[in-house]
C-alpha cells in the first residue's frame, strides 16, 4: 500500500526539493503531461496514459494505461458500462503494473477528482502492490476551480524542483485570462449560457467551467464554480431557454460530439428552443479543450469568447477548438454588443 491518504501523497511530493539526478516522470493524466510539458521538461517523461496526447510529441512515449469502455460506443452506452463498473466495485482503468516497473519512474503524476476521467490513486495502489524496493514518489492533484489549476503548475513544477517555472507559468496564463476578461467586462448583453458536458443522459459543465463562462462575457445557467458537473433534466433546460448552448463532452473531439447530438436535437422542444431558433447552437472539442486542468484552460476562454461575441473576438478557434451546430452560423447569430 501506498504510504498515506491522497491528500498526504499530494503533500508529500510537492515538499520535497528535487535538487539531485534528473526525474523520471510517468504521468497518468492528460492535463499533467502538458504541465510538464509547459514548465520545459518534457524530456524527463518516460511514460504517459493512453490518452495523453498533447503535445503531439508524447505519442512516442510508452502507454501506461488502458480503459474497460468501448470507445465506439455512444454516451449512453459509456453511462451505463460506467455505472456497471462502479457498482460492481471496479475501476474503469487498468494501470499496467509490468510496464510501469520496467520504466522505474522516481515521480508518478495522477490524479483523484474523478474516478472515471482517468486512473486514480486506487488504481496506482493496485499497480504497485508488490513492488520491492524504492517506489516512486506519487502527486495526485484534485483541481476544481481556476485557482486550483494555476495552484497545481506550482506544486508540479516544485515538485520537480523548478518552483519558479511553475509561478512564471501561472503568471503568464493568468495574464492572459485577465486581458479576455477586461474586453469581456463591459460588453452587453450577456448572453444565457447552458454549457453541455453529456448529451445522453444529459449532464450540466461544472467544476471550473462556469468561471470561464463568466469571464467569457456570458452568464453561466447550471452547474456552480468548485463543484462537480451536475445531471440535468430537458425540462430544465428547455425552462431556462438559452441564449446560447455549447456542447463539449469530456473526451469527445468536434467529429464525436458532432455525432452524439442526435439524442439531444432529437428531444420533444429542440427546435423551439431560443439557441436553436437563433444559430447559436455550437461545438466544443472537449476532448482537447475545456475539460483538461492544464494550461490551455487559457484557450478554452478565447474560444468561448469567440463564441459568445464574435463582433470583439476574431474566430481563432474555429474549426480546431470550436464548430457551429448543425454547420452554419458560426457564431454571427443574435446579441450584438453594446459598450456604453
Amino acid at each position: 500500500m501506498l504510504g498515506g491518504g491522497p491528500g498526504e501523497l499530494h503533500r508529500e511530493a510537492a515538499s520535497i526539493p528535487r535538487d539531485g539526478p534528473m526525474e523520471r516522470i510517468a504521468s497518468l493524466l492528460p492535463s499533467t503531461t502538458e504541465i510538464v510539458c509547459a514548465l520545459g521538461l518534457s524530456a524527463q517523461l518516460v511514460g504517459r496514459s493512453h490518452e495523453c496526447d498533447y503535445p503531439p510529441e508524447v505519442a512516442a512515449l510508452p502507454a501506461l494505461t488502458s480503459s474497460k469502455l468501448d470507445p465506439r460506443a455512444g454516451s449512453q452506452g459509456i453511462d451505463d458500462r460506467v455505472k456497471q463498473l462502479v457498482r460492481e466495485g471496479l475501476s474503469v482503468y487498468r494501470v499496467d503494473a509490468e510496464r510501469l516497473r520496467a520504466l522505474a519512474p522516481s515521480l508518478v503524476l495522477t490524479q483523484e477528482q474523478c474516478d472515471v476521467c482517468a486512473a486514480s490513486p486506487k488504481d496506482l495502489e493496485a499497480a504497485l502492490a508488490d513492488w520491492i524496493g524504492g517506489r516512486p514518489r506519487v502527486l495526485s492533484l484534485a483541481p476544481c476551480t481556476l485557482a486550483d489549476v494555476w495552484g497545481d503548475l506550482v506544486t508540479v513544477a516544485t515538485a520537480l524542483g523548478v518552483p519558479e517555472r511553475g509561478e512564471a507559468l501561472a503568471q503568464r496564463l493568468a495574464s492572459r485570462l485577465t486581458d479576455v476578461s477586461e474586453r469581456t467586462l463591459r460588453i452587453r448583453p450577456r448572453p444565457s449560457v447552458a454549457a453541455i458536458e453529456r448529451t445522453e443522459p444529459l449532464m450540466a459543465a461544472g467544476n471550473w467551467m462556469p468561471e470561464l463562462i463568466t469571464l467569457a462575457g456570458g452568464a453561466n445557467l447550471f452547474g456552480e464554480t468548485g463543484r462537480h458537473s451536475p445531471w440535468l433534466e430537458w425540462e430544465a433546460l428547455r425552462a431556462a431557454d438559452p441564449d446560447v448552448i455549447v456542447v463539449l463532452p469530456c473526451g469527445f473531439d468536434l467529429a464525436r460530439t458532432r455525432r452524439e447530438m442526435a439524442p439531444l436535437a432529437g428531444r420533444p422542444g429542440w427546435s423551439e428552443l431560443r439557441a436553436v431558433r437563433a444559430g447559436r447552437v455550437y461545438l466544443g472539442d472537449g476532448n482537447q479543450f475545456f475539460n483538461r486542468p492544464g494550461p490551455r484552460l487559457v484557450e478554452s476562454l478565447e474560444i468561448l469568447a469567440e463564441i459568445l461575441h464574435p463582433q470583439d473576438f476574431p474566430a481563432r478557434h474555429r474549426g480546431t477548438g470550436w464548430a457551429p451546430y448543425p454547420g452554419g452560423g458560426g457564431g454571427l447569430g443574435g446579441g450584438g454588443s453594446d459598450r456604453g
